[in-house]
């Protein structure tokens, strides 16, 4: 009887954690990612932002660093921070 509520309390661990695990290594590419796509990757950015973004990138060329993100007008560099781990600037990262 042990065994079966050990293997109820993984399989249960294992669903609430699996969500959180698949998510982690996506990244969002600033330079070519639609509006729509900003909003659901990035915390703290939504649709009026992620427009910003876009239109941003189109006025001034390609993003070279992830911190040129804060250059965007209502973009700090705390929203830059929180999102550092799924920004990327190019296919290779």
């Amino acid at each position: 009887m042990k065994w079966n509520s050990f293997i109820k309390t993984f399989l249960l661990t294992l669903c609430l954690t699996l969500p959180f695990n698949v998510s982690a290594g996506a990244m969002v590419n600033i330079n070519t990612a639609p509006a729509d796509m900003l909003v659901e990757m990035l915390q703290g950015i939504g649709p009026a932002k992620a427009q910003a973004i876009v239109d941003y990138r189109e006025a001034n060329g390609p993003f070279k660093t992830v911190d040129d993100l804060a250059k965007v007008k209502g973009i700090g560099s705390s929203t830059v921070t929180k999102n550092l781990e799924v920004i990327a600037v190019d296919d290779s990262q």
